[in-house]
Formats: structure tokens, C-alpha cells, sequence
């Protein structure tokens, strides 16, 4: 069993059927889960990332700036985060929003040693605004505090799609489910499970990444040891298959 994790959320995991935006079922769902997985002393952190938002941001983003295209997308985490922080106080946990972004009416700033401690105190951190720079996606950010706050996992929750596959599901029924994968290999094959820069940072430093979907129990049953979805790790990462 794991101790301490941090969760990738995706913004689309918040949506349900909506065409963008946060379905309330949704969020109660991840939340009731999250609050079982909780119960167990797993130290737990979350990224969540904002397509669900940005979907409805896409044509006002159309030609706008990258830079500040990806600033309104970091603000957007910030809405999520806001979202699930509520959602998991209404179940009774303590949590604490960090952002990389200053808003301090709303959320602490991210302080490495201040969510540590969070952490060991059996809070949920919730990390918003990505990296707080443009050009880095949730998915770096994502990989970076869990280096920072020493995971011994990232579980990445996926909306609808049951692990890493060789072609996307969705336009080929015959993709090739795939169980297990080195980073090097999701990096060669150009799978779209992460960026690469965030997979580079977790090859780089043997973080293994188990990807699964967002449905009934599954967080659970990761933490528990059980293969669910696809596990991408390095040989001699202690989270990877043995």
C-alpha cells in the first residue's frame, strides 16, 4: 500500500456528460471516493487539471496569445480546485488549496515545506495554477510536486478510458490495450498519456505513473497494490511492477 500520493484529476473527469463545465454528480462521486481512500492514512495530493472549463474558452482562445491562453487555463485549476476543496469538506476532510498563482482571498500560495506538512497532518493539498508558467501543462506540473513532496506515486485518473492504449480507443476499436510500459517507451511511441516533458521528469528521477479510469473504487484498489489500468515504469522504480 502506498503512503503518500498525488492524484492527476482531469478537468474532464468533472464534466460528466455536460458539453464543458462541472457536473455536481461528478464532483460528488470523486469526492465520496476520495474520502474512502482518505479514511485508509494515505497521505493525499491532488493536481487537477481545466478542460472542462477550457472547452468553453476555446473559441474566445482561438488565436489569443499562447502565453496568455495558458494563464486562463492556470486560473481555470483554480476554479476546479475551489470545487473539489468544497466537495471534500462537505465529507468531512481537511483541506488546503496551494496555487503557484497569487490569490490569496481564495487559496495559500504553494509553499513546499507548508504542504509537506499539510500532508503529515492528514489534510488533502489540492496544487492550482499549474506550475504558475506558461507552456508547462498540468500533467509537469503534476510531476513536479510529487517529486517536490516526495509521492511515491502519480495516479493518473482518466475520464472514460481504462489505461494507456498503442492508438487512441476512441477512433480505433482495435487499439492495443497495453498493461504495463517503461517511460522511455511512452516517449518513443509518442503515447499521449502525459507530455513528454512530464514524463521525461518521471523517468528522470524513477516516479512510476499508474493511469486508470476515474470509475467506482479504482483509486482504492491502486493504492491497495491491485492492477488496474497501466503501470509505466522505469526498471527499480519502487512503485513499478516487480
Amino acid at each position: 500500500m502506498f503512503r503518500r500520493v498525488l492524484l492527476k484529476l482531469s478537468g474532464e473527469a468533472l464534466m460528466g456528460e455536460l458539453p464543458y463545465g462541472t457536473d455536481p454528480a461528478c464532483v460528488e462521486a470523486v469526492a465520496a471516493e476520495l474520502a474512502e481512500v482518505h479514511e485508509t492514512g494515505v497521505e493525499l495530493a491532488i493536481v487537477v487539471g481545466a478542460g472542462n472549463i477550457y472547452r468553453g474558452l476555446a473559441a474566445a482562445a482561438a488565436g489569443m496569445d499562447r502565453a496568455t491562453a495558458d494563464y486562463a487555463g492556470m486560473l481555470a485549476t483554480v476554479l476546479n480546485s475551489l470545487v473539489i476543496q468544497d466537495a471534500l469538506e462537505r465529507h468531512g476532510l481537511d483541506t488546503r488549496v496551494q496555487s503557484a498563482i497569487e490569490v490569496s482571498e481564495v487559496a495559500e500560495p504553494y509553499i513546499r515545506r507548508r504542504a509537506i506538512r499539510h500532508l503529515e497532518k492528514g489534510r488533502v493539498v489540492i496544487f492550482a495554477a499549474g506550475t504558475g508558467n506558461p507552456f508547462f501543462t498540468t500533467d509537469t506540473a503534476a510531476a513536479l510536486r510529487a517529486l517536490e513532496i516526495g509521492a511515491e506515486v502519480i495516479l493518473m485518473a482518466k475520464n472514460a478510458v481504462e489505461g494507456v492504449y498503442g492508438g487512441d480507443p476512441h477512433l480505433d476499436p482495435d487499439a492495443e490495450f497495453l498493461p504495463a510500459l517503461t517511460h522511455l517507451e511512452a516517449i518513443e511511441r509518442g503515447l499521449r498519456v502525459l507530455d513528454t516533458t512530464a514524463l521525461s521528469l518521471c523517468m528522470d528521477n524513477g516516479l512510476p505513473i499508474h493511469v486508470f479510469a476515474l470509475a467506482d473504487g479504482n483509486v482504492g484498489r491502486v493504492i491497495r497494490g491491485e492492477r488496474v489500468g497501466t503501470i509505466i515504469s522505469t526498471p527499480g522504480d519502487p512503485g513499478g511492477p516487480t
